[in-house]
C-alpha cells in the first residue's frame, strides 16, 4: 500500500541524488589507458619489384607505463592475379624502451617475409640510445641510435639461383616525427637509415590521418625503402602506398 510517508522519501533520494547526476557531463570520458591498439585495412599500390593493386592490413599494440614502453607492429600485405599470388609480404616490428631521466634506451626487432622481393627474408636486431628532441602537444621529434645485426636471404635469380645469406653488423639510426595539423588530423614521418659493411639501406614512413568519427580515422600512408646493393634482375627502390580505414582502441 502506497503512502504519503513512502512518497515523500522516494522524492527526497531522487532530489538528493540529482545533484550527483550533475557532476557527471554527459560528454565524460574515461582517462585515458596505458594500453592503446590500432587496426587499418584497405587498399595498397605497389611499385618497384611488384606491380600490383590489392589490400593490406595493420596492427599496432602499444603499452606506455611511467618506467617502460612496450610496442608492436604487425602488417601484411597481400595481393594476387586470378589465382595466382603476386604479392605476399609480412612484417613485424618489435620495441622495447627503458625510460631513464632523460631519453630510454631501447632493444629492437624487425623481421620481414616477402616471397616476392629482392630479399625473401630479413631480420634485424638492434639497440641503443633515444631521446625526445622535441615534445609538446602539437609536435614531437624523437632520434634513436645504436649498433645492431642484420640477416637477409636474397630473391634467385637466373644468374644467382642459389645465392648466399648476408649477414652484416650494422648501425641504426632513426627520426620519428609527429605533428598535429589540427585538432583531427595529424601527420608522421618515421626516417630509418641502417649502415653496414656490406650493404645499406633508407626507409622513409610517411602518413597522414584525418579522424571523422571519433575512434575512426582515414589514413594515408606512403612507404619508400633504398637498399643500396640488390640481387640481380631486382630493382633498389620499393615503394607501397595504402588508403585505409582506422580504428583506435583505447
Amino acid at each position: 500500500m502506497i503512502t504519503m510517508k513512502n512518497i515523500v522519501t522516494t522524492c527526497c533520494l531522487f532530489l538528493l541524488s540529482a545533484p550527483a547526476w550533475a557532476l557527471v557531463p554527459p560528454d565524460y570520458q574515461e582517462p585515458p589507458s596505458s594500453f592503446n591498439a590500432e587496426v587499418e585495412a584497405g587498399l595498397q599500390l605497389n611499385s618497384g619489384n611488384n606491380e600490383t593493386k590489392n589490400f593490406n592490413g595493420r596492427t599496432y599494440l602499444t603499452y606506455d607505463s611511467p618506467s617502460t614502453k612496450q610496442e608492436a607492429t604487425l602488417k601484411a600485405y597481400y595481393a594476387a592475379d586470378g589465382t595466382e599470388s603476386t604479392a605476399e609480404k609480412y612484417e613485424l616490428f618489435l620495441q622495447s624502451n627503458y625510460k631513464l631521466e632523460r631519453g630510454y634506451i631501447f632493444g629492437r626487432g624487425e623481421f620481414t617475409w616477402n616471397e616476392f622481393g629482392s630479399y625473401t627474408r630479413i631480420s634485424t636486431i638492434s639497440t641503443g640510445y633515444g631521446f625526445d628532441l622535441i615534445k609538446n602537444y602539437k609536435t614531437k621529434l624523437s632520434l634513436e641510435a645504436g649498433p645492431g645485426y642484420r640477416y637477409d636471404q636474397p630473391q634467385a635469380s637466373i644468374a644467382e639461383p642459389n645465392p648466399d645469406e648476408n649477414r652484416d653488423v650494422i648501425l641504426r639510426s632513426a627520426a620519428k616525427y609527429t605533428v598535429k595539423l589540427q585538432e583531427y588530423t595529424s601527420f608522421n614521418a618515421d626516417v630509418t637509415a641502417e649502415t653496414g659493411l656490406d650493404n645499406n639501406t633508407l626507409t622513409l614512413d610517411m602518413s597522414y590521418k584525418n579522424t571523422f568519427i571519433q575512434d575512426w580515422a582515414f589514413k594515408i600512408g606512403m612507404n619508400i625503402k633504398y637498399t643500396e646493393v640488390v640481387p640481380d634482375e631486382s630493382k633498389n627502390t620499393d615503394t607501397v602506398t595504402t588508403f585505409n580505414l582506422l580504428y583506435t582502441f583505447q
